[in-house]
């Protein structure tokens, strides 16, 4: 089933803590299991950067090391967090030091409800719940922006500011709008431009005139309303552009609605391939569990496929993706190693 292209796409595999080396193990089973079928390579290479790495060295990010980084096409990070690892060391040091270095401006986190997965709601139908937030990654409230003064006093004072330049907003919402004339045509905004009347007002400028270029049709919502029409009738949507901490909040109630973190996967991206992006489950990871052999590696599988499908191979991605589906008709598999074989069965069907 091979292409015979013989192309190799060079992936650093950075495991992480916790169930991180487990789910991603799996995910890496499935790209080769994919890439052998459709005549492609995966060079890995190792990364041990992540919790357990920092408590061992002190080092969180190493400018040697990010340069190595750059070298590869994409990164497949399964998780990181350890308890002993103060909260911000690993999220600002590592995870958003990577979006700001490789200029990672969009985060694409798809939401779709799967055959034999539970959703939060019962009414929902499969056809019901299909849509992706395509989420701003490198401005907003998460840029870093903003101090504390007379720290420790009653007079403490705390900013956080949301920087939205028209490059970063622009760039976002052209990637959504391709997004929507691949899918639908249709995107709808989010934000909440009744009270944030100066970053609203730019990004619905901008999205106004984008969808205007792109022949899209475009609708809008307040961010608040959008969590209720996204519980009560999520069909009316299908790709959703939002800012980096709206987005950040809404990825996560898409992925309850459709099963939880487990069923997650995402991408932050670099659409336009400067360097490479890095493909995520989102659920975290989960030390209470790690080495039980109880992870769900679904989220994992299905952020590989997002990865292959930014590198081009999309036959290999939409072989990982129906593979998830395929395993699930016959019910969750109650183990990492039953997922693994299930999946591997699955993708060697045909060959």
């Amino acid at each position: 089933m091979g292409d015979g292209s013989g192309v190799t796409h060079v992936v650093t595999h950075l495991p992480g803590d916790g169930v991180g080396p487990e789910v991603t193990e799996v995910a890496r089973a499935c790209v080769d299991a994919a890439a052998g079928r459709h005549g492609f390579a995966v060079d890995w290479r190792p990364c041990t950067l992540g919790g357990r790495h920092y408590l061992q060295t002190g080092e969180v990010l190493p400018d040697a090391v990010l340069d190595e980084l750059r070298q590869s096409d994409a990164i497949l990070l399964g998780a990181v967090g350890a308890p002993d690892v103060p909260p911000g060391v690993l999220e600002r040091g590592l995870l958003l030091r990577l979006r700001f270095e490789l200029d990672l401006y969009v985060n694409l986190r798809p939401s779709k409800l799967r055959p034999g997965v539970g959703g939060a709601v019962a009414k929902h139908r499969l056809e019901d719940l299909d849509f992706v937030i395509v989420r701003e990654n490198t401005e907003g409230l998460y840029a870093g922006a903003g101090g504390i003064v007379h720290k420790g006093t009653e007079f403490e004072t705390a900013t956080e500011e949301s920087l939205n330049t028209w490059a970063g907003v622009r760039r976002c919402v052209q990637y959504a709008a391709s997004l929507a004339t691949a899918r639908s045509g249709r995107l709808t905004l989010v934000h909440k431009t009744n009270v944030l009347t100066h970053a609203g007002d730019l990004w619905q400028r901008i999205a106004m005139q984008v969808a205007a270029e792109a022949g899209v049709e475009l609708s809008y919502a307040h961010v608040d309303a959008a969590c209720l029409w996204m519980v009560d009738d999520p069909k009316r949507f299908d790709v959703i552009v939002t800012d980096n901490l709206f987005g950040d909040i809404l990825s996560d109630l898409g992925a309850a609605l459709t099963g939880g973190l487990g069923y997650s996967p995402s991408g932050n991206l670099n659409p336009d391939r400067t360097g490479p992006s890095v493909f995520e489950p989102v659920h975290g990871s989960a030390p209470d569990i790690a080495g039980k052999g109880l992870a769900n590696p679904a989220g994992a599988v299905l952020s590989a496929a997002l990865m292959l499908a930014h590198l081009g191979e999309d036959a290999a991605a939409a072989d990982l993706d129906a593979a998830v589906d395929a395993v699930l008709v016959d019910g969750v598999p109650a183990s990492t190693s039953e997922w693994e074989k299930a999946l591997l069965t699955e993708l060697s069907e045909g060959d």
